[in-house]
């Protein structure tokens, strides 16, 4: 609330330098307010009484604005990246995966690592476990398992983290 939408009567008042001018009634303090050509803001609208302070409310909402922005932009957003695998692949294509998987590690990003089963291979999830956590201690330098191998349909998947460095 600012200036004519106070309608307490009285208010704690703050003036622009951050001082304390104690409690006033609101028509005291918004004529204050008026005096130095600022807004009088409702800062904490459920203390008792209220606290308002004045200031310019254009250049407050600039500030504020520009400080969300400034955490917007220091936020980490985690991204989920997927490397699949099958239960008869080779030696060769399995490191190449973990190179790939290493990078997005080295990104900060989670690794999804999946087996995907078809026909026959149902019958032989054990091998696609088995790759999963070879895979997992392949890349345990860098990461940590999240989650461990999961079939879920006719995929079996296993979840990795960046390791936290201190």
């Amino acid at each position: 609330m600012i200036n004519e939408q106070i309608r307490d009567r009285e208010v704690r008042l703050i003036d622009e330098d951050g001082n304390q001018l104690g409690i006033v009634s609101a028509k005291d303090a918004q004529k204050l307010a008026r005096e130095k050509n600022l807004d009088l803001v409702k800062i904490s609208p459920k203390a008792i009484p209220p606290v308002c302070k004045i200031i310019d409310y254009g250049k407050f909402r600039y500030e504020q604005a520009k400080k969300e922005k400034e955490a917007r932009k220091k936020q980490n957003i985690i991204t989920l990246k997927e490397v699949r695998l099958s239960p008869n692949i080779e030696e060769h294509d399995i490191n190449t995966k973990k190179k790939q998987a290493e990078k997005f590690l080295g990104n900060g990003d989670k690794v999804k690592v999946s087996v995907r089963f078809r026909g026959r291979e149902m019958a032989h999830t054990g091998v696609g476990r088995k790759i999963l956590l070879e895979f997992a201690k392949g890349l345990e330098e860098i990461s940590d398992i999240e989650k461990p191998p999961k079939m879920e349909g006719r995929s079996m998947t296993l979840f990795l983290n960046p390791k936290k460095t201190v």
